[in-house]
């Protein structure tokens, strides 16, 4: 039997050094002569659609329409991809030490995935230039869903495909990520290399200072 794993990607994974809010910021600015238009808006834990709608509200007074929302998606991962170019993407401590131990467990043993609120071609950009890309084969995204919670049920039904998975494990830096975890029954393992602290992280079922403790935890949980 398997266990699925589904880590979220910023403050979980790596850290991409703002880019994601320069390019919403660029896009508004460019779209609609607001600058700094995220400013005092919390990224941490939320769908980039969801950000959208967030930005539109405070700065405009409505939320985006499904048309606004996808012409602005569509605009904004050719301008994350130029900021990642230009300020690259920090891979966390213990990241792909993390990922080489659990694909060296034994065959279905263990399979690895995603659960992010990027929309999936934001995530493969951040993901690839991060030379992370290659250890995930299945994924929930903010593309299939604004809400977290929904993303990640939908990550798992992706994961179960071929696979006998008896425990979905999300490991994320928030704690949406514990709620959305809660949501569809999965244990969560909360990493304090992000946007909550490890007390904030208190609700899930582990919390870990950095990626760097996981294989040890996996090892006591599962022998």
């Amino acid at each position: 039997m398997t266990v699925l794993y589904l880590f979220d990607i910023d403050g979980t994974l790596l850290h991409a050094h703002g880019s994601g809010r320069g390019a919403f910021d660029a896009i508004m600015h460019e779209r609609h002569g607001i600058a700094d238009a995220s400013e005092g808006i919390r990224y941490g834990g939320k769908t980039d659609p969801q950000i959208v709608d967030e930005i539109f509200v405070a700065r405009m007074g409505r939320t985006s329409t499904p048309q606004e929302r996808d012409a602005f998606l569509d605009a904004y991962v050719p301008r994350l991809q130029t900021l990642i170019a230009n300020h690259g993407v920090l891979v966390l401590d213990g990241v792909v030490e993390t990922l080489q131990f659990l694909a060296a467990q034994p065959p279905k043993r263990v399979r690895l995935g995603v659960a992010t609120g990027n929309i999936k071609r934001g995530a493969q950009v951040k993901l690839e230039a991060a030379g992370l890309a290659s250890w995930f084969d299945c994924g929930g995204y903010g593309c299939d869903s604004a809400v977290r919670a929904e993303l990640v049920a939908r990550a798992i039904e992706r994961g179960r495909e071929g696979h006998d998975v008896r425990e979905v494990i999300v490991v994320g830096d928030t704690i949406h990520d514990i709620a959305a975890a809660r949501a569809c029954n999965a244990t969560v393992v909360g990493v304090a290399t992000g946007s909550d602290t490890a007390e904030q992280l208190a609700a899930a079922d582990a919390v870990l200072r950095s990626m760097t403790e996981l294989p040890a935890w996996h090892a006591a949980r599962f022998g």
